[in-house]
C-alpha cells in the first residue's frame, strides 16, 4: 500500500492515491495562492501554466512543501485545515481548469502537452466526483487519523540540518495546537450531525493519543527531535536550549490539545454507530458508487466489482490447490490454509530476522531490475519498522515516496507489532509490491521525472499506482523467484487477498454486510491469521472503495501485457513494455491502454 499515514481521509482524497506527496489542503496564508495566480494571462508554454499551478497549491500548502524537500519561510507551518482553506483550494482547482481551457487550444499542443492537459482534466473531474461529500470523511480513525498523522508527519516528513529547521520543527510542535483545535471542533460539528465512524474505531484512536501523552517528555516526537538535533553540530548550550524549547512548545500547546482531543474522542464514542457501511450516511450509496470511480478509474458498479472478486478468488482458490499438491499436504485447501496460517514454521520470532531477510530480498532483486527495466531508480530504498506509537493501529505495511532532492530516502515501512501477523511466506511478495519493483521503482522514476509538470511528478492515480504494485508481485514469479513453493504460495495468498478485498470492501458498503460478516468471509476464503483479516476489515471500513484499486489496476496491466506479448510475438521485449507503463508517471487506466495500445501500433511497423 502506498499510503504512509495520510493527514485525513480529505487529505488523502486531494492526494488521490496514497502518493501522499502533495497535500492540496490550503495553507495558512490564502493570499499567497491567491497572489501567485494573480496573473490573468495564461503564458505561451502550457508547462509554465502547470509550473504556476504548482506553485499556487504549494502556497496554500506547507506540508506539500516539506514533503517535496522545499524548506522555506514556511517551513514550521502546518496547513491550514479550515472549511475556508478547503473552499479556498477547491476554488482554485476550477479557476485552473478554467483558465487552462480558455488559454489553450488543444489540438494546437504537441502530443506530450496533450496528454498533461488531458490528465489536468482528468484530476479535476476525479476531484468533483468527491466534492459532494467532503464532510463524510473522518478526521480521527486507525487508518488516516490525524492523531497519529501529525507525529508522523514530524518524524518522518521534517528534516532538520541546521538550526533554523530545528526553530521551524519547534514551531510545529507549538502549532500542534490550533491544528488540532481546528479538527478537533468540526470533527464534534460531524459527530453532532451524526457522521462519525463506528464505536470501535475509537479505542484505536484514544490509544493513540494515550501513548502520546502517557509518555511525557519522552513521547515520540520529542524523542525524534532530541535526536535530529543531536545529530547537528550545533554548541551545546544552543542544543540545549532548542531542547527546552521544544519540550515548553510540547507542554504548553501541544498536549493540552490532545487532551482536548482525547475528551471529545470519548465524547463520541459514547454516541457512535455500530452499523459499519457508509451506506448508512445520506446518500451513501451515491458517495460509495463515486468512491469506486474515483480509485478505479473506471466506470465499473459495486455489483460488477464484488463478481469480478468472486470469480478472481476462485481462479486463485485453483492455483492454491496446485500448491498444495506439490507440497504433498494431504486435506482440503481450508485445512490447508489454517496449516500455513498457524503452523510457527511460518513466523519469525524476532523482528531483526524479519527485516534482515526483506533486506536480502531487496538485494537479490535490486541485482536483477536491469534484466527487466530501462529506467532505474536512482534515490536510495530504506527498510524501516512502523514506529511504537502507532505500530498499534498502522496498517501492515506501507510506502513513503523519496524528496525531490534526494534527502529523504523511498522508505518500506513494515509493521512488526505482532509478528504472528507477519507470515514468512508473504514477505517476498511484500517486499516486491512496497520496495522495488514496486512502488520504490515506479514511484523513484515518477519523481525523477523532471520533463513533466509537477502535478504529473507528485500525483497519481491509485489504480495505476498501486495496480503497479500488484503487478510487481507477479513479476517477482516472472524474474525467477519464489523458488520456495511456500513463497509461491504467498504470492498467490497476497493476490487472493487483494481479489477479497473486491468482494469485502463492497459487500461493506453495497451489500451492508457487518463487519464480523467480512471478518468470516475473508477467514473461511483466504489463510491470513486472524489479526491480519481483522485490521484489514477495519481498514476497508474507515476507507471504503481504495481497497478495490489494487486488483481492477493489476488486471488491465497484466492485460495489457499479454495483448502487446500477442501483437508482437517474438519481437516483445518486456524491459521496454515496463518503459512505456513507467515513462509517463501514473496515467487512468483508459489512457494507459491508449498510450500502449499506440506503442504496440508503432513496434508493429
Amino acid at each position: 500500500m502506498m499510503p504512509v499515514t495520510k493527514l485525513s481521509f480529505r487529505l488523502a482524497i486531494c492526494l488521490s492515491t496514497a502518493l501522499t506527496l502533495v497535500p492540496l489542503a490550503a495553507a495558512p496564508s490564502l493570499a499567497a495562492a491567491q497572489e501567485v495566480a494573480a496573473e490573468e494571462a495564461v503564458p505561451a508554454d502550457i508547462n509554465e501554466f502547470f509550473d504556476a499551478y504548482d506553485a499556487a497549491q504549494l502556497a496554500m500548502s506547507p506540508q506539500g512543501k516539506a514533503y517535496r524537500g522545499i524548506r522555506d519561510a514556511d517551513y514550521g507551518l502546518w496547513n491550514d485545515r479550515s472549511e475556508a482553506a478547503e473552499d479556498a483550494r477547491d476554488q482554485l482547482r476550477r479557476d485552473w481548469l478554467a483558465r487552462m481551457r480558455e488559454g489553450y487550444d488543444f489540438n494546437s499542443l504537441s502530443a506530450a502537452d496533450q496528454l498533461s492537459y488531458r490528465l489536468f482534466e482528468e484530476s479535476a473531474a476525479r476531484a468533483e466526483l468527491l466534492d459532494p461529500y467532503r464532510d463524510y470523511g473522518w478526521f480521527f480513525d486507525q487508518m488516516n487519523g490525524e492523531q497519529s498523522g501529525i507525529p508522523a508527519f514530524l518524524i518522518n516528513t521534517h528534516i532538520v540540518q541546521n538550526v533554523d529547521h530545528a526553530r521551524a520543527y519547534v514551531e510545529r510542535i507549538r502549532g500542534i495546537g490550533p491544528m488540532l483545535d481546528t479538527l478537533v471542533s468540526r470533527s464534534a460539528g460531524q459527530a453532532d450531525a451524526g457522521v462519525m465512524p463506528p464505536d470501535w474505531v475509537y479505542p484505536y484512536v484514544l490509544s493513540d493519543i494515550t501513548n502520546l501523552l502517557d509518555a511525557g517528555m519522552d513521547n515520540a516526537v520529542l524523542e525524534d527531535f532530541r535526536a535530529k538535533v543531536a545529530a547537528v553540530d550545533l554548541p551545546e548550550d544552543e542544543a540545549g536550549s532548542l531542547v527546552t524549547d521544544a519540550e515548553t512548545a510540547w507542554a504548553e500547546a501541544a498536549a493540552p490539545a490532545y487532551q482536548r482531543l482525547q475528551a471529545e474522542m470519548l465524547r463520541q464514542q459514547a454516541m457512535a454507530p455500530t452499523d459499519d457501511g457508509i451506506w448508512r450516511l445520506p446518500e451513501g450509496d451515491a458517495y460509495y458508487e463515486a468512491l469506486l470511480q474515483y480509485y478505479t478509474t473506471t466506470d465499473l458498479s459495486a455489483e460488477e466489482i464484488h463478481q469480478i472478486g468472486l470469480r478472481e478468488t476462485a481462479r486463485i482458490h485453483d492455483e492454491m490447490q496446485a500448491i498444495m499438491q506439490q507440497v504433498g499436504f494431504e486435506g482440503s485447501l481450508q485445512e490447508f490454509f489454517e496449516f500455513t496460517r498457524t503452523d510457527p514454521r511460518f513466523y519469525y520470532t524476532t523482528r531483526e530476522d524479519y527485516l534482515a531477510n526483506v533486506q536480502q530480498v531487496i538485494d537479490a532483486m535490486e541485482a536483477r531490475l536491469p534484466d527487466f527495466f530501462v529506467t532505474l531508480p536512482e534515490f536510495d530504498l530504506q527498510v524501516r519498522a512502523v514506529e511504537a506509537f502507532r505500530e498499534q493501529s498502522a496498517g501492515k505495511a506501507f510506502y513513503q515516496s523519496p524528496a525531490p532532492d534526494g534527502s529523504r530516502p523511498g522508505t518500506y515501512y513494515v509493521n512488526l507489532y505482532n509478528l504472528n501477523d507477519m507470515s514468512r511466506n508473504e514477505l517476498e511478495a511484500l517486499a516486491y509490491h512496497e520496495g522495488v519493483p514496486g512502488h520504490h521503482l515506479q514511484r523513484a522514476i515518477q519523481t525523477g521525472l523532471g520533463e513533466l509538470p509537477p502535478f504529473r511528478r507528485f500525483g497519481g492515480f491509485t489504480a495505476y499506482t498501486e495496480g503497479w504494485g500488484l503487478y510487481s508481485e507477479e513479476l517477482g514469479r516472472d524474474m525467477g523467484f519464489y523458488t520456495d513453493p511456500y513463497s509461491d504460495f504467498g504470492r498467490l495468498q497476497m493476490e487472493l487477498w487483494r481479489a477479497g478485498r473486491l468482494v469485502v470492501d463492497t459487500g461493506l458498503h453495497h451489500q451492508h454486510w457487518s463487519r464480523e460478516e467480512a471478518i468470516a468471509w475473508l477467514t473461511e476464503n483466504t489463510p491470513n491469521p486472524a489479526g491480519d483479516i481483522e485490521k484489514a476489515i477495519e481498514r476497508y471500513i474507515v476507507y471504503p472503495g481504495q481497497a478495490t484499486a489494487y486488483m481492477i489496476g493489476k488486471l488491465k496491466i497484466m492485460e495489457l501485457r499479454q495483448r502487446a506479448q500477442q501483437a508482437l510475438g517474438e519481437d516483445f521485449d518486456i524491459r521496454q513494455f515496463h518503459e512505456e507503463v513507467l515513462r509517463n508517471g501514473p496515467l487512468p487506466l483508459s489512457i494507459l491502454e491508449e498510450q500502449i495500445d499506440a506503442w504496440i501500433a508503432a513496434q508493429a511497423h
